[in-house]
């Protein structure tokens, strides 16, 4: 078959054309992007915390009703630490300041020497004087973890700031963002801040992947270190794992425990890790779902639009199909036709569209930091619309085929 006559004919009504490939263009920019978006935030959704085995870890806060001194509060929090300890199906215990994911928490600034001007990096900072790497299961790739004659203890209202810590654990996101490059990171120093009154300490571990308390999806989401301190200043939090299947139990007796422990004069909540991925991630989930409905919604409107589009070609050309007929034209010329004209129009809105998705990728890009659209959407998507116009105007154009010669001529 010709593509002259085709494209003449489109030429002579071409605004029609002219809208249907200006939709598939717009569709294919959204639907393109969209589930760019979708893939990115649902991997996103599902990335490890560093925290092995997250549903059976969870964190409890205590607020006691009478503050106590400094040493009190200590002793009060190894109380605590070995009553959660000593319930059945606990696996281990710490003492910690925050969680993952749990989108409150504490940071630092961090510099690779104490050079005012020198480029600074924010972290996450945990700390706590028990070991987090057992607790939480962290991946130790190099170095040692923290010992128990590494933990400072600090008052928070009136110790010293120069009271720190000369140790500390790393992500390993964290060190290639400090030492790019750098084979080994376990040794180096690292020091809070800068100029000649910054704390300066050495990393004697690497962590795997630790994400930060608002777990961000930019790469500074695993910049997080941890530092071995004991604090006294306000409420306490220890974070727990339960053996497997003893979460539901353990946080029941956790929570009788510590109420006991304190003769009843403390205020306690509880969360779990699963609990603090769901609430994280809410709006990444929720905003997948969306931009899947859009995109679904989308593809319904631009198959609604083929069909018809097409459909009111068939009846403008009624007599014109019926005289190809009379001429000796089969039913599968007629059907090749309208699908040509039909792959001729979606393929003028694919490439536009295309172009249009890179176009739109790059401003994501630029203004919010998106990843760069892979070429595989592009041709997934194009795949997509060229197989949905097909199958769209493949109904207007087989009843257009089944059109006899006399009734086209004589209802013409």
């Amino acid at each position: 078959m010709e593509i002259r006559p085709i494209l003449s004919a489109l030429l002579r009504s071409k605004t029609g054309a002219i809208l249907v490939a200006l939709q598939v263009a717009i569709s294919l920019t959204i639907l393109t992007n969209a589930m760019h978006i979708v893939n990115v935030r649902q991997a996103v959704a599902v990335r490890p915390s560093g925290i092995a085995d997250e549903g059976n870890v969870f964190h409890v806060r205590v607020r006691h009703l009478t503050e106590g001194s400094h040493q009190e509060q200590l002793a009060r929090q190894q109380a605590e630490a070995q009553a959660l300890r000593a319930i059945g199906g606990v696996a281990s215990a710490a003492f910690v300041n925050q969680a993952p994911m749990s989108q409150s928490g504490r940071t630092t600034s961090l510099a690779t020497s104490r050079t005012i001007g020198n480029d600074t990096s924010s972290a996450s900072m945990y700390y706590s004087g028990d070991s987090l790497v057992k607790t939480w299961g962290l991946t130790l790739v190099e170095g040692r973890d923290l010992k128990p004659a590494d933990v400072v203890d600090i008052d928070g209202k009136t110790s010293p700031e120069d009271l720190f810590p000369k140790t500390v654990l790393i992500t390993r996101a964290l060190a290639g963002k400090l030492w790019p490059g750098a084979s080994q990171v376990a040794g180096k120093t690292l020091y809070f801040g800068s100029g000649d009154e910054a704390n300066a300490a050495t990393v004697v571990g690497v962590v795997d992947t630790l994400q930060t308390q608002n777990a961000e999806v930019a790469a500074r989401g695993g910049f997080a270190l941890i530092v071995p301190i004991r604090q006294s200043f306000g409420a306490t939090m220890y974070t727990v794992r339960s053996e497997a299947g003893q979460l539901e139990r353990v946080m029941k007796e956790a929570e009788a425990a510590l109420l006991a422990n304190s003769g009843g004069r403390a205020i306690i909540t509880m969360k779990t890790a699963t609990a603090d991925r769901t609430e994280r991630y809410r709006a990444d989930v929720a905003l997948s779902w969306m931009l899947i409905a859009v995109s679904v919604l989308l593809l319904l409107i631009t198959a609604s639009g083929i069909i018809g589009m097409a459909s009111l070609w068939v009846t403008q050309r009624r007599k014109q199909i019926g005289v190809r007929r009379a001429l000796g034209a089969r039913r599968a010329d007629i059907l090749r036709y309208f699908i040509t004209e039909n792959l001729m129009i979606t393929g003028v809105g694919v490439l536009c569209g295309v172009l249009a998705s890179v176009a739109l990728n790059q401003l994501l890009v630029s203004q919010l930091e998106m990843a760069r659209l892979p070429i595989a959407y592009l041709a997934v998507g194009a795949g997509v619309f060229w197989a949905l116009g097909i199958c769209a105007v493949y109904g207007p154009a087989f009843r257009a085929a089944s059109i006899s010669p006399a009734t086209a001529t004589r209802s013409a």
